[in-house]
């Protein structure tokens, strides 16, 4: 087990792991324990009381962070040649289709998400193994299949985000920065909770929001009171 440097070291002593936080401290936290010289991504991971080897359980979605992720997302609108300039005028990074599909056949896939309309969606289906594994297939639950190009492309830049809980029900999602404020991850964490407890499946028993841990690049994790978020 490789040695944990002086500043690690430092921030785990910091953090009481008998605690729980309220969400607002535990922001405040992250901030001070954070020595990357890089700005750290921050991530909220949520256990969910589901089963999602069971349908009627899997909990996905997305999610508009109200302060955005802090991360420029490269998006690549897959459209037919009347949808382009909707697509560039939104923000979108690469546009086009045929020239893209084959780049990706070669196995490029420099971007974040992936938006296209419906009639393209039957050309993707043959890259669904490179596209698949990365988390970049298309999907109109998402909101990246629609015809509203332009507004999709447009979500997606000012920090709207899809996740899915994974096979041990937990659901990872990034809530910024560590450059931001405590205030603004707070918002961004209550916002992705508040729409995790409106996706509850009926079929769930029991607790359902089980335990709730933020941490940025490298710091240790912090636990959060799930009752007062």
């Amino acid at each position: 087990m490789a040695k944990l440097t002086k500043k690690q070291k430092e921030a785990r002593a910091k953090v009481d792991k008998n605690k729980l936080y309220s969400l607002e401290e535990a922001s405040a936290l992250l901030k001070e324990i954070t020595y990357t010289k890089f700005d750290a991504s921050v991530d909220i991971a949520v256990r969910l009381g589901v089963d999602p080897r069971k349908a009627n359980q899997m909990v996905r979605g997305v999610v508009s962070l109200p302060h955005g992720t802090g991360k420029d997302m490269k998006v690549l609108a897959l459209v037919t040649p009347d949808k382009e300039q909707e697509a560039k005028e939104a923000g979108a990074d690469y546009v086009g289709l045929d020239e893209y599909l084959d780049k990706i056949k070669n196995g490029w896939t420099d971007v974040d998400v992936i938006v296209t309309m419906p009639a393209i969606m039957g050309k993707l289906g043959p890259l669904g193994r490179v596209l698949g594994p990365r988390g970049l297939m298309p999907n109109p639950k998402t909101g990246t299949v629609t015809m509203e190009v332009g507004k999709a492309v447009a979500e997606v830049k000012a920090g709207k985000i899809d996740f899915k809980v994974d096979k041990t029900g937990i659901v990872h999602a990034p809530i910024g920065k560590a450059s931001f404020t405590a205030d603004k991850l707070v918002g961004n964490a209550k916002e992705l909770v508040s729409t995790l407890i409106k996706l509850k499946p009926t079929t769930a028993k029991g607790t359902y929001v089980k335990s709730i841990y933020i941490s940025s690049t490298m710091s240790p994790s912090i636990a959060v009171d799930t009752k007062v978020v």
